[in-house]
């Protein structure tokens, strides 16, 4: 199960790696990291998903290589067989993008959770936090790329003409119909040729927990493609596409994430 929930958590605080992985959308002006500074789940370790990304390119948090995601989650002290749980505090359920990169780099699925209903519920359940930094020991992590749980723009374009897979947008409706601007500057309105929509926030409850499985079924069948075929996510930039595959993997338990890693932010590139 990719979820679990904030009872399980505060139960086995001290026996899993946790990961504070909020980000937010730049107009937010927000900063993860700040606000993980001011108060976070006891033992906790921030995520930065910006700087813990490729650094040679104008695209948004793309996938770094693998002795830079080694030496990374080496420095934050986790282990290969470590059970790891992540949560934000992100209107865009930026956890579920830190979920993705380590199941991209080899680590074992079924230890690699999204606390459902993040940082949110957690407050709001009045459980504790703590605003001291959480210290950690090296490691010496070993990562196993699986480069097929990516798609770059040239098999994005194939895939237009082939129909080997899926592409599922998960922007707002507005958006992927190019109704309004995109809010990353440079960038046309539209989406990907003979792609889907399916908004991620139709996903979400009021308090960032998931919608229940047959709910999310109800939602992917909307969408009138045929779900034992191949399924890619795109968004923006990566991270919602990111909610979308938590979510599918969640009416599908065999389902790997795969994602077009530069989403909009490449394709939409004037």
């Amino acid at each position: 199960m990719s979820l679990v929930d904030t009872n399980w958590l505060e139960k086995n605080l001290y026996k899993v790696k946790i990961i504070d992985c909020s980000w937010h959308m730049p107009q937010t002006k927000r900063n993860g990291f700040e606000e993980y500074q001011k108060l976070h789940i006891e033992n906790a370790i921030f995520f930065d998903l910006d700087k813990n990304s490729k650094i040679d390119t104008d695209l948004p948090h793309m996938l770094t290589d693998i002795k830079s995601w080694e030496k990374i989650i080496s420095s934050m002290g986790i282990r290969n067989e470590d059970q790891i749980i992540i949560y934000d505090n992100s209107d865009v359920i930026s956890s579920c993008r830190c979920w993705y990169n380590f199941i991209y780099f080899g680590h074992d699925p079924s230890l690699v959770h999204v606390l459902d209903g993040g940082l949110k519920k957690w407050i709001n359940e009045k459980k504790s936090t703590v605003n001291d930094l959480t210290k950690t020991i090296s490691s010496d992590y070993i990562a196993n790329e699986k480069k097929e749980l990516v798609k770059d723009k040239n098999q994005i374009d194939e895939n237009i003409n082939v129909n080997k897979f899926n592409v599922i947008d998960a922007r707002s409706w507005e958006r992927f119909t190019g109704k309004v601007p995109e809010p990353r500057k440079g960038l046309r309105s539209g989406s990907i040729k003979n792609s889907f929509c399916l908004p991620f926030s139709e996903l979400i409850n009021e308090d960032h927990t998931f919608i229940s499985k047959e709910k999310i079924l109800d939602k992917f069948k909307l969408i009138k493609f045929k779900l034992d075929e191949n399924v890619v996510f795109t968004c923006g930039s990566g991270v919602t596409a990111s909610v979308l595959a938590l979510a599918y993997s969640l009416i599908d338990i065999k389902y790997m994430p795969t994602i077009y890693d530069g989403s909009w932010s490449e394709y939409g590139n004037n």
